[in-house]
């Protein structure tokens, strides 16, 4: 399996990363420092305060997202995809491929945990960043405040709603947009940082940890509110296979850090000259007159925030569906040509209901900045986790090596995830509760179907002696191509046996076909295929594809042409075994985790959809599996 072709490093490429890759963290402006003053941290908003506050934001961006992410993580590139599914099925590639579901270990258990509070994090970024930029109308005057909530809720609804549409010809806008964001970010930030000149001390560490030392309760709380400055650092790692990782590196070098380093220090000058400014640094830093133009482009910038964390959810979905962690669902593709624009109308729904929920429910990103941030800093540990077992197993580092390198990121993760905690009691518990639910669910499904693995494995006949066995029969041949789908190669699939046993024909050519899913993102060389002759005009082919594409079985079997395996397509019949769960009291799940499984296999999309086999050309044949 080759490495894909390393991408060309250019402005455009970079400029097309700004609109994707720092949509959420380029946001974090509009509420980070306010969320470090809030009456509960009980700070007083003065120079050394501000000055240890500004060296923290400094050194979380330059140690957790300059050294980590942008020099450390991104080296561990699955195929040149990131991700932390991309991560986990890193850690897996030293274990041989199968057809039977992986148990959940703790590499496996570390890799659903991230991924779970994924989507904790996910609904929770369009609420507080649409929020916190519509909020900027009331700067002005407190007369729109009734108006706030409502906007926002309308923003939502719509941006949710055109998901379906695709936002192929958006996305071009997505770059500049984000681009003058930032622009605007560093022009704001050093007009006012030029006029308190101290703030530059702020990027000397020792602020920092002086800060630290001088107000030990509240430095240790105020952490999670720091923390707010490095959401969306994951994104990083999670779209480098969209653009590699030279654009990802050129756009945050040369435009994003030092955008964000003088937002940060011009909100801090502000409020050395101005501690009332506390209430929203962000927009009283801009003039009167430029106050409305810079809420709608903060809105405009917040919207791709929320858009790339939506997109980056659908991709991350597709890759548990692919690797056996969720059930199937419907996928659309929503570009002819960009196959990574697609669009899972469940989870859009599912992310819909949740986002306009916590604007509902929480009111303010004051509010919601309160829960915000605890998924996010949990994924950054499961991400270190899993980085040390692809640097021990991949990358073949000594063990005192791993322990130091990552034990040092290690720190850094847990500091941030500890402060974080202190956040379950004022809303945190949501995403951890989602994650939790979505935790379940994956784990769920898995065991599912290891334990319908299992109860076929013991049941159905080795699939050559089935054969031998059949061949011997007076059964009636007919014309035609037979194509039966089976989980395992070497096993007789139930449709086959179910077929041979009520209908008594066989026909005239007979293919048993394995779909497996390698643990990288795409397999090259039109996909591994396996032809193996089993007697005349029997066949047994295994095709494997990556967790990143999606299985057409028609066009992955006229591929296989060239290697000699030609069927008429147009008239085969693909014969599917439907598989009808029953939960029992017997060893395996616990009784409720069974019926969740049995809910959600009933309502996953049918197999021949997401194969995409004709209908017309489709027969299933039920089989009932107590588990």
């Amino acid at each position: 399996m080759a490495s894909p072709p390393e991408r060309a490093t250019s402005p455009g490429l970079a400029l097309a990363a700004l609109g994707i890759v720092y949509g959420d963290i380029g946001t974090s402006p509009l509420y980070a420092l306010r969320e470090c003053f809030r009456a509960s941290h009980d700070l007083s908003v003065t120079l050394p305060t501000i000055t240890g506050l500004l060296s923290l934001i400094i050194w979380a961006l330059l140690l957790v997202v300059t050294v980590k992410y942008l020099l450390f993580v991104m080296r561990a590139d699955n195929q040149g995809e990131g991700g932390i599914l991309a991560l986990m099925a890193l850690g897996q590639r030293h274990r041989e491929e199968s057809a039977f579901p992986l148990r959940i270990g703790p590499v496996i258990a570390l890799g659903l945990i991230g991924a779970s509070l994924v989507y904790g994090d996910g609904i929770i970024t369009p609420a507080i960043s649409v929020l916190s930029a519509v909020e900027g109308i009331e700067v002005e005057t407190t007369a729109y405040r009734p108006y706030t909530l409502p906007i926002a809720i309308a923003v939502l609804l719509v941006f949710f709603a055109i998901q379906s549409r695709g936002t192929g010809r958006l996305g071009e806008w997505f770059g500049p947009i984000m681009l003058l964001w930032f622009l605007t970010l560093a022009v704001l930030g050093i007009k006012s940082a030029v006029q308190t000149p101290e703030v530059f001390a702020a990027v000397s560490p020792h602020h920092a940890v002086q800060f630290l030392i001088d107000h030990p309760p509240q430095g240790f709380a105020v952490l999670g509110s720091v923390f707010l400055v490095l959401t969306g650092a994951e994104a990083l790692y999670a779209d480098m296979g969209h653009f590699g990782k030279a654009p990802i590196r050129l756009g945050w070098y040369s435009v994003v850090l030092p955008s964000l380093l003088l937002q940060y220090l011009g909100q801090g000058a502000l409020l050395v000259r101005q501690p009332e400014a506390v209430t929203n640094p962000f927009y009283l830093l801009a003039p009167g007159w430029f106050l409305i133009p810079l809420v709608v482009l903060a809105t405009s910038a917040t919207i791709i925030a929320s858009q790339a964390m939506l997109t980056g959810a659908f991709s991350l979905t597709h890759q548990a569906i692919q690797l056996g962690y969720l059930p199937r669902m419907h996928i659309r593709y929503t570009s002819a040509s960009q196959i990574g624009q697609i669009y899972v109308p469940a989870m859009n729904l599912m992310m819909l209901i949740g986002t306009v929920g916590l604007v509902l429910l929480f009111g303010t990103s004051s509010n919601l900045a309160a829960a915000y941030g605890i998924a996010v800093a949990g994924t950054m540990v499961m991400t270190t986790l899993l980085i040390s077992v692809v640097a021990r197993r991949q990358w073949k580092w000594s063990r005192p090596a791993v322990i130091l390198v990552t034990g040092c990121f290690l720190v850094m993760d847990l500091s941030f995830f500890a402060s974080n905690v202190l956040k379950i009691p004022h809303g945190g518990w949501l995403p951890l509760i989602m994650g939790t639910g979505i935790f379940l669910l994956m784990t769920t499904w898995n065991g599912g179907r290891r334990l319908i693995a299992k109860h076929l494995w013991s049941k159905m006949p080795q699939l050559t002696t089935y054969l031998t066995e059949v061949r011997t029969q007076p059964f009636t041949r007919v014309s035609g191509t037979a194509i039966y789908l089976t989980q395992f190669p070497g096993l007789t699939p139930p449709s086959f046996v179910q077929n041979v046993r009520h209908n008594k024909v066989l026909h005239e050519q007979l293919v048993f076909l394995t779909t497996t899913t390698a643990r990288v993102p795409t397999v090259t060389d039109s996909h591994y295929v396996r032809i193996e002759p089993l007697a005349k005009d029997v066949r047994r082919v295994v095709i494997q594809y990556g967790f990143m594409e999606t299985p057409n079985i028609p066009r992955l079997l006229a591929a296989c042409r060239i290697q000699g395996l030609d069927l008429d397509l147009d008239r085969a019949t693909f014969f599917l075994s439907r598989v009808n769960s029953l939960a029992t009291p017997k060893p395996g799940m616990a009784l409720w985790r069974e019926r969740l499984f049995i809910f959600l296999s009933r309502n996953s999309q049918r197999a021949s959809s997401f194969f995409h086999i004709p209908v017309e050309q489709v027969v299933e044949i039920g089989v009932v599996v107590e588990i």
